[in-house]
């Protein structure tokens, strides 16, 4: 009996053991089966489908005639799509021997167990990346019935005219499977350009084999981007710039502050950043600094387009008249030194106007022994030198020397014969190609102008604080230097009007400089020009290391020339039949 009792609180035992465990059971199942429904569900949804970003085509990049700088190409890429085979059959065999044939390639046993393994599994695997147009024909007339080939369009981008204002367009740099701006418009505008990716979403079985493919989200194109450059106008820049040389050249219309042309030396081919570079390749490329921006971010002596200034603050201050004259003999002494005039022997009996458009350096070192430094500086900055002109590029103020700045940053006081210096634009006195523009622009149309780079940027002007008889001035003296001053190898050209101011900036002293290129000094061409009854443009040139005014003055020379050529040819054109 007690034996049976035994048996009994035995079972009763094992079948409350039992029922607890299918309670837990039970309890689990209801806590992974209802309470965890959407996330396990989600996670089950990853298991068998993949979401994959598709890339938008970047918004495209034109001249402001619409000509494009900067747009898209398509590139063709063929798959080998796997269908599930273990070995290939005779169709496949004879499919990849085609392959073979029409692209003038070989598999390699790599690649051939590549394709095995793809096969087997139902996997995508690349065949061809950027296959030729007339290949791809081929293939299609030949071979699209085939279900193991998949063609896949992308789309790159794709730079019209190479190396052409490279350093306004930028380039890109290309992460994982993304391409992000890295320079110029590309960076600046990166969100208007790169438009909305789209998605795909793949359909894969726990085997890995691809069942279903489809788009879920339709990629957006980036946003056109329209800029003021002018096509014809880079052209001739980019082709008549001596090609030895660094520097820089700036086309604008000085009533809207449109660029028309910017020129950058040396420059680089924006595409060659889409494809991956050795580090001994862009070591290489850095040697000559090519991504530095000459026109915005060099700052250079503005040597004797200064002189411009001097003598605004001399006329504006009353320190000297226009109808004075002054008789140069070559030098003047100042503090038992002699101080040189550019034309050795001397001008002789001048005017005012003819002293500042033959650039006569007593002259100027007349006004130096009367003129303070930090009236100087004030009407250099009513010009705007030494100050950022806001333009959207990243740019460099430069330097406009006072006394204060002297004191705080060298300790010392500033000396008149330092002063001899900067009235001819030497001294430390440092300033960019795109605020010289700025200046000369405001001198012929009374008003400083903001640079633009893009059409749909806003025109913004700023009070020019100088006297209108005191700008006519100036551009009289500009005129005087293009017809029989410095500057007169580019101004007698029929039919262009030609304003213009050299300068040879001295990058070290005459005496240790010698014949040495790497010595020798910058060379400057500023001006206004126009053709016939055609609104004028301001054109400024800065050569490096030139040696002499000259180079700059016969670079400005053919640009007039193409310059005028391409307005004939533009005429011509425009006649009715």
């Amino acid at each position: 009996m007690n034996n049976v009792n035994d048996i009994n609180n035995k079972l009763v035992f094992v079948f409350k053991i039992i029922l607890i465990l299918l309670l837990i059971i039970f309890v689990r199942l209801f806590y992974l089966q209802i309470s965890l429904n959407d996330k396990l569900s989600l996670l089950g949804k990853r298991n068998f489908t993949r979401i994959a970003k598709v890339a938008s085509p970047r918004g495209n990049i034109t001249d402001y005639n619409g000509h494009l700088l900067a747009t898209n190409r398509q590139v063709i890429n063929i798959y080998w799509r796997g269908t599930g085979n273990k070995q290939f059959d005779p169709e496949q065999l004879e499919l990849i021997n085609n392959l073979q044939t029409i692209t003038h390639s070989e598999f390699t046993p790599e690649d051939l167990i590549k394709i095995k393994v793809t096969e087997r599994y139902s996997r995508n695997s690349l065949l061809f990346k950027d296959i030729p147009f007339e290949k791809l024909s081929q293939i299609l007339e030949k071979l699209s019935a085939s279900p193991n080939l998949e063609i896949e369009t992308k789309f790159q981008r794709y730079y019209t005219h190479k190396s052409l204002a490279s350093h306004v367009i930028g380039y890109l740099s290309q992460i994982d499977e993304e391409t992000i701006g890295k320079m110029g418009l590309e960076k600046i505008l990166e969100d208007n350009l790169k438009g909305q990716p789209g998605q795909t979403q793949t359909t894969i079985n726990s085997l890995g084999k691809n069942l279903k493919k489809e788009q879920i989200l339709i990629p957006e194109c980036g946003k056109t981007i329209r800029t003021t450059l002018d096509l014809h106008l880079q052209k001739i820049a980019e082709e008549i710039f001596p090609p030895d040389y660094k520097g820089s050249l700036i086309l604008m219309d000085p009533r809207t502050g449109s660029i028309r042309a910017l020129l950058s030396r040396p420059n680089f081919d924006s595409g060659l950043f889409l494809k991956k570079l050795s580090l001994q390749d862009w070591q290489d490329f850095q040697e000559t600094q090519p991504f530095l921006n000459r026109a915005f971010n060099a700052c250079y002596p503005p040597a004797s387009i200064f002189k411009l200034v001097t003598v605004t603050a001399a006329l504006d201050s009353g320190l000297i008249k226009r109808e004075s004259n002054w008789n140069c003999r070559g030098f003047i002494t100042y503090c038992g030194r002699k101080y040189h005039c550019n034309k050795l022997e001397g001008h002789g009996l001048l005017t005012t106007v003819n002293a500042v458009g033959l650039s006569c350096n007593p002259f100027f070192y007349e006004i130096a022994k009367h003129l303070e430094i930090d009236t100087l500086a004030d009407y250099a900055n009513r010009f705007g030198l030494g100050q950022k002109t806001g333009v959207i590029f990243s740019e460099e103020e430069g330097l406009i020397p006072t006394s204060k700045w002297k004191r705080k940053t060298l300790k010392e006081k500033w000396w008149r014969g330092e002063t001899l210096s900067a009235v001819i634009g030497q001294s430390y006195l440092l300033v960019t190609p795109i605020q010289i523009a700025r200046m000369i622009s405001g001198i012929f149309e009374g008003y400083l102008i903001k640079p633009r780079i893009l059409e749909d940027q806003p025109i913004e002007k700023s009070i020019l604080n100088i006297r209108p008889d005191v700008l006519q001035f100036l551009r009289e003296a500009m005129r005087i230097s293009a017809t029989i001053g410095t500057a007169q190898r580019a101004g007698r050209i029929r039919d262009i009007m030609v304003y213009g101011k050299t300068g040879t900036a001295q990058t070290i002293s005459f005496e240790t400089q010698g014949d040495s290129m790497e010595k020798s000094e910058h060379a400057w061409f500023g001006s206004n020009i126009a053709y016939k009854d055609e609104p004028s443009l301001t054109l400024i040139i800065l050569i490096e290391k030139a040696g002499h005014s000259r180079i700059a003055t016969e670079v400005a020379k053919q640009f007039l020339l193409r310059y005028k050529k391409l307005m004939v040819d533009l005429e011509k054109a425009s006649r009715p039949l």
